[in-house]
């Protein structure tokens, strides 16, 4: 049996067994149950009532949060080249096209998001086997794949992320820092929350958000009350 640490003693300690808190509450106790030394991750967990096997159940879309992940994403931009001065200018880390194929196909993976245009992605299929897996695949839906280079590279740049339930059932993501106020917090949260009601698909009956837990790095969770969006 693993044995609890002093902090983490501490942090159960403050959580209330089988208490569903509102949001204004959990943001505030999540500040105040997590110990790291670093500026941890703040991760959410909604488990959805449906079934990902169904692909008329599948839940996946994309969400801007209002005051973004706080983490430094490094987009690559794979392109034609009229399209690189435009890539560059809205703050694309890595601009190029064959050279950067090239390298991945070597197995670099460094960047956090790969954005692209419809003419190039002939070139970009064959990457499916190395970018698939690691989610880093360019997708029209997710809005990685599009002639607006400049507007999708901002928006990547300004916190927006895409998502998608697991076979599970459950969507993982994350969506602060614990750096940020409670009232960014709870911000983003009600953000992220209210595309996934949007997205419900109209396959799915009975209860849709089931459960909602919020955590951030080596802190235990805390249970959301799944009505946050009345309070």
């Amino acid at each position: 049996m693993t044995k609890l640490t002093k902090n983490r003693k501490l942090a159960l300690e403050k959580i209330e067994e089988g208490r569903l808190y509102k949001l204004t509450e959990a943001a505030t106790l999540l500040k105040d149950i997590t110990a790291t030394k670093f500026d941890a991750s703040i991760d959410i967990d909604v488990r959805l009532g449906v079934d990902p096997r169904k692909a008329n159940q599948m839940v996946r879309g994309v969400v801007t949060l209002p005051h973004g992940t706080g983490k430094q994403v490094k987009v690559l931009v794979l392109c034609t080249p009229d399209k690189e001065t435009e890539a560059k200018e809205a703050g694309a880390d890595w601009v190029g096209l064959d050279d950067y194929i090239e390298k991945i196909e070597k197995g670099w993976t460094d960047m956090d998001v790969i954005i692209t245009m419809p003419p190039v992605m002939s070139k970009i299929g064959k990457l499916g086997k190395i970018l698939g897996p690691r989610g880093l695949m360019p997708n029209p839906k997710s809005g990685t794949v599009t002639m607006d280079i400049e507007r999708a590279v901002r928006d990547v740049k300004q916190g927006k992320i895409d998502f998608k339930v697991d076979k599970f059932g459950i969507i993982h993501s994350r969506i602060g820092k614990i750096s940020f106020n409670p009232d960014q917090i709870t911000d983003n949260i009600r953000e992220f929350v209210n595309t996934i009601i949007r997205l419900k698909p109209t396959a799915a009956k009975g209860t849709y958000i089931r459960s909602i837990y919020l955590s951030s790095a080596m802190s235990p969770s805390i249970r959301l009350d799944p009505k946050i969006l009345d309070e």
